[in-house]
């Protein structure tokens, strides 16, 4: 969310925060308010109707307001605390007079819940596709002028227009980067490297590990289910895992049913599954490739190793939206401006163990900055690679609109949160 060969994402990722300028502050057109109805979703996130197809756009950044404040993955807002080679909040603070504020989320429920039920209090988020669609869906983001960000044109062209920020043509947001959701295991404890993820989901596979199997603790997860049974059962001509049919959605709940009793932790915190491999409890199950880089450069290192198995991975392609409600909104959009610059985007990528959005970071990528650094990194994370990109299944919001000639057949996201929440018990 493949086939790709990152065995070797050991280690990784560092940069030059540099300070290019950004667009001059002058006068903005502050993002619309929304509509009166806009700002009411659904406690669960319900996908409303589409917002208008023609929303006003900024027309200029105009001068910060002092602050800003964003809802973050972990890792995406670093000032050297954690590795003082990574450091972009810093240069940013300093050319912006900007002062970052940021509030870590640990799944996309606890940012789509952070945005919707505190108005005003955030400028923007790093969300990914299981957030970001239910975000513009319920009013909450403003859209985008790609005029106003000096390097859009250099963002990789099939991150331009993804259905995650960009609807009916208009852009919610500035992409980021992406990767997938993989398969960790500790090689002192397992030393016959998986290759499928029947390492954690049969019963058989995981008898020598029971209580050891770790899952991520997001509702999203199913989907990792649905993507096993797409090849492990294709009688049930699974097509998508975040369209799933009623029978086939009750085939992926089963599935993760069976794989409880053997689940010893569900992590959604990066702390709590490093802290998990770190001590022994967890030996085998799904995490980011930043948990791994985290696990390996430990000091001592965790022997740790991950793969993509043969039916491929789900995967997260995050974007930084800025919120109709933002008090800081020039702050923010200089925010967008600048995480996408190269040699910001180094530090993002190589610290986080991501491909860029922007492959001009690529030949610093390459060549490596700091502790995590990884040779030919770009070609290792498929940065550029369409193909590889197209493989993943990218996290989505789960609709009952299949989206194809079964119409609205599927199972909706309210089902998957009340699903998924009874299976853990």
């Amino acid at each position: 969310m493949r086939s790709r060969s990152l065995l070797a994402l050991a280690s990784v990722v560092s940069i030059m925060a540099a300070c290019t300028g950004a667009a001059s502050p002058t006068p903005s057109t502050a993002p619309a308010s929304p509509s009166p109805a806009a700002g009411s979703p659904s406690p669960s996130g319900s996908p409303s109707p589409n917002p208008s197809p023609t929303p006003s756009l900024p027309t200029a950044i105009g001068a910060g307001e002092g602050e800003l404040d964003i809802v973050i993955w972990p890792g995406y807002a670093e000032d050297g605390s954690n590795a003082k080679e990574y450091d972009w909040v810093h240069p940013f603070e300093r050319e912006t007079a900007c002062k970052v504020k940021s509030k870590v989320a640990d799944t996309s429920d606890d940012m789509f819940t952070l945005m919707t039920q505190n108005h005003g209090l955030y400028d923007g988020v790093s969300a990914s596709g299981d957030a970001s669609n239910r975000l513009i869906d319920s009013g909450e983001i403003a859209p985008i002028n790609p005029a106003l960000v000096p390097n859009w044109n250099d963002i990789t062209p099939f991150l331009q227009n993804i259905s995650a920020n960009t609807v009916n043509g208009v852009h919610y947001g500035v992409s980021h980067g992406w990767g997938g959701n993989l398969l960790m295991y500790r090689t002192d404890k397992i030393t016959t490297a998986p290759t499928s993820w029947d390492a954690v989901f049969d019963p058989a596979k995981m008898d020598a590990y029971k209580g050891k199997v770790t899952a991520y603790n997001g509702t999203i997860y199913m989907a990792d289910a649905a993507l096993y049974l797409k090849t492990k059962r294709p009688e049930l001509a699974i097509t998508d895992p975040y369209e799933l049919t009623q029978t086939q959605f009750d085939a992926a709940v089963a599935l993760l049913k069976a794989q409880r009793p053997y689940v010893g932790k569900y992590w959604a915190s990066y702390t709590e599954e490093i802290d998990n491999f770190t001590n022994g409890t967890s030996t085998i199950g799904t995490t980011w490739q930043y948990q791994t880089n985290s696990l390996l450069i430990a000091s001592p290192p965790v022997p740790v190793k991950n793969v993509i198995p043969t039916e491929g991975m789900t995967g997260w392609s995050d974007t930084w939206m800025l919120s109709k409600y933002a008090k800081h909104p020039n702050c923010m959009m200089k925010w967008q401006a600048y995480m996408v610059r190269p040699e910001v985007q180094t530090q993002v990528a190589e610290y986080f163990g991501e491909a860029p959005a922007n492959p001009k970071a690529c030949d610093a990528l390459n060549k490596g900055h700091g502790p995590y650094k990884v040779a030919n990194f770009c070609d290792v994370f498929h940065a550029t690679d369409q193909g590889f990109y197209n493989s993943l299944a990218f996290w989505k919001t789960p609709s009952s609109n299949c989206g194809d000639t079964r119409g609205n057949t599927c199972i909706g996201y309210d089902q998957w949160l009340k699903a998924y929440t009874d299976v853990k018990g």
